[in-house]
């Protein structure tokens, strides 16, 4: 579980690090998010989500 948490810290970590270097890119993607359609959504994020298990399972083996 503490893995877990460790995780999730670096996802805070690495998205305050893109809002505070690129706040202009930042607000031009979560505008691109609120006209993009909610299927399209969806499946970018099974895509990523199946991806980072992916990640963390070829890493942990």
């Amino acid at each position: 579980m503490s893995d877990f948490f460790a995780a999730v810290g670096l996802v805070f970590v690495i998205e305050g690090l893109l809002f505070a270097a690129f706040p202009e890119p930042a607000k031009r993607a979560m505008a691109s998010a609120m006209e993009t359609p909610d299927t399209a959504l969806r499946i970018i994020g099974i895509a990523s989500a199946v991806l980072g298990v992916l990640v963390v399972w070829l890493v942990r083996g």
